[in-house]
């Protein structure tokens, strides 16, 4: 995955940095696997705007995305690379031997017609699904799992990945992508390798029209709002509005929001960087 930049041909392709696509095999997605997405555009059941700055953008329909792993045992076929609308990395159909076709998300340096499996007794290479158990130490993985059976909810977006360190008794202690260090069971699963289009970062969308294909209307500044309305309005000219907080009041900038009894708070062995 590269990125290509563009000449100011036009003032909307000034400063637009893009993704080339050279991985995407395919552009027509696998049918059986769609479902509708519905959109809300910010407003609840009533019609009230509940999440301002939201709303538009091009007809999406969601790829159903299999984060569990759970067909042990029995390997597959990477049919295709394809790019997903509903997030950053890319995502691959694999082909079961039984028949059954599932996407997942595509690991770097996953290429179409490689095997991948998952389960016990499988060798820890890219793409392959391992319990924490069986993984060598130092691995670079992805799609960790919190509980056991629960499915894939930690490092999925797109060029992330995690770093098993150690195992003590029934735990492993995983290095996060935000630098945190974390107890998980190794009865866990993870897949191996990290997450594919890296380069996803240095895109650039050039002008706002991009932004609002994606569904996001502009976003006002609070310094720009009225008094009534923001912590930080209000003033005359262009005055810098105080200490940054959020709308609500809450502090920014360093105040720290998680809550100190939090019950999870035991499984944390080293805090993410500041």
């Amino acid at each position: 995955m590269a990125v290509r930049k563009f000449k100011p041909v036009t003032p909307g392709q000034r400063g637009k940095i893009a993704g080339t696509f050279d991985d995407i095999t395919t552009s027509v997605p696998e049918k059986s696997l769609l479902q509708p997405i519905k959109k809300s555009g910010g407003r609840n059941n009533t019609g009230k705007m509940t999440m301002r700055y939201l709303g538009g953008g091009h007809k999406r329909r969601y790829r159903i995305i299999d984060f569990q792993r759970d067909k042990e045992g029995i390997s597959a076929t990477v049919k295709t690379i394809e790019y997903d609308p509903n997030r950053t990395a890319r995502i691959a159909l694999l082909a079961y031997k039984d028949g059954e076709k599932r996407y997942i998300i595509a690991p770097n340096g996953l290429k179409v017609g490689q095997e991948v499996a998952s389960g016990k007794d499988i060798a820890p290479e890219i793409g392959n699904t391992l319990y924490l158990s069986d993984i060598p130490l130092g691995t670079i993985v992805h799609n960790l799992e919190l509980k056991p059976g629960q499915g894939a909810v930690l490092a999925r977006s797109a060029g992330s990945y995690a770093q098993l360190t150690s195992r003590d008794g029934k735990y492993a202690i995983v290095k996060l992508p935000s630098g945190e260090s974390r107890m998980i069971l190794v009865s866990c699963k993870a897949t191996i390798g990290s997450v594919s289009n890296s380069d996803h970062a240095l895109e650039r969308s050039g002008k706002a029209g991009r932004t609002r294909w994606l569904g996001r209307r502009p976003r006002v500044r609070g310094v720009a709002m009225n008094p009534v309305d923001h912590p930080m309005g209000g003033g005359e000219g262009k005055s810098s509005g105080g200490h940054p907080k959020s709308r609500t009041g809450v502090l920014a900038k360093g105040f720290k929001t998680r809550a100190k009894k939090k019950q999870s708070n035991k499984y944390i062995v080293e805090r993410r960087k500041k």
